[in-house]
C-alpha cells in the first residue's frame, strides 16, 4: 500500500508511456487526485484511451520522443491546450534482450534513444518551460533496479537505466535553484499483463520488455536494493 492522502487540483502533469503498464497506472492515479493528464505514447489509440480516462481533462498524443523536433511539439500541443506544464513523468521504456557478446548495434541504439535520450529530452524541454513558468516543478523518471543489478542479457537495459539516475542527479542539482524537484524512482518486479507475457518468453535466443518485466527473483532482493536507492536518492532530492 502507498500514501494516496495528497491533491494535484488543476495540475497538468505529462506521462510519457501513457497508454499502458506503470504510466497508464500513474495517469489514473493523477487523473483521480484532480490533475489534468496528458498521454504521450508511440500507440496509436492514445487520444482514445485517454478521452476513455479524462474526458476533457485528458489529452493524448501519439509522438515519437526521440525525436527533438518531436518533443518540441509536444510541448507546445500541452502549452496551447492547459497552459502550463506542473509535472512530468518518464514512464516510457523499452528493453531489446540479448547476451552482450552478441547484441546487435541497433538493440543497443533503439534502448538507448527511448530510454535514455527521450527522457533526457522530455526533461529537457518541460525544465525550461518550468524555469520560465517561475513556480517549480516536479520530474519524475523512473529508472530501475537494474541500474544497480547485474541482469542476463540485459546489459543495454541496466546500462540505461543507471544513466537515468546519473542524469537524474545532475538535473536536480542544476535545477534546485528554479525549485524543480528532480527524482528517480526504481521499480522491480510489476506484474502488467505485457510483464505476465514477457517473463513468460525469457527462454527465447532475444526478445523484447518493458520496465514491468522482470524475474521474481529480483523481488526477493527489492527491499535491501530501495533502502541504497532511498539513500542515494536524498544526495539530489530538492525539497
Amino acid at each position: 500500500m502507498f500514501d494516496k492522502n495528497f491533491a494535484l487540483t488543476d495540475k497538468v502533469a505529462i506521462v510519457t508511456g501513457g497508454a499502458s503498464g506503470i504510466g497508464r497506472a500513474i495517469v489514473e492515479l493523477f487523473f483521480e487526485k484532480g490533475a489534468r493528464v496528458v498521454l504521450v505514447d508511440i500507440k496509436e489509440d492514445v487520444a482514445e484511451i485517454a478521452q476513455q480516462i479524462g474526458g476533457a481533462r485528458a489529452l493524448g498524443i501519439q509522438a515519437d520522443i526521440t525525436k527533438k523536433e518531436t518533443v518540441e511539439r509536444v510541448m507546445a500541443t500541452v502549452l496551447e491546450q492547459f497552459g502550463s506544464v506542473d509535472i512530468v513523468v518518464n514512464s516510457a521504456g523499452i528493453a531489446l534482450l540479448e547476451k552482450a557478446a552478441d547484441l546487435p548495434e541497433s538493440y543497443w541504439d533503439k534502448t538507448m534513444e527511448l530510454n535514455l535520450k527521450a527522457s533526457f529530452l522530455i526533461a529537457q524541454a518541460a525544465g525550461n518551460v518550468m524555469i520560465k513558468q517561475g513556480r517549480g516543478g516536479k520530474i519524475v523518471n523512473i529508472a530501475s533496479q537494474a541500474s544497480v543489478v547485474a541482469l542476463d542479457k540485459h546489459v543495454a537495459y541496466c546500462a540505461s537505466k543507471a544513466a537515468i539516475v546519473s542524469m537524474t542527479q545532475v538535473l536536480a542539482m542544476e535545477w534546485a535553484p528554479h525549485k524543480i524537484n528532480v527524482n528517480a524512482i526504481s521499480p522491480t518486479v510489476i506484474l502488467t499483463e505485457l510483464g505476465k507475457k514477457s517473463m513468460g518468453r525469457r527462454s527465447r535466443r532475444s526478445d523484447e520488455k518493458t520496465d514491468s518485466d522482470w524475474p521474481f527473483w529480483l523481488s526477493r532482493r527489492s527491499r535491501s536494493l530501495g533502502i541504497i536507492f532511498s539513500k542515494r536518492r536524498r544526495e539530489f532530492n530538492h525539497r
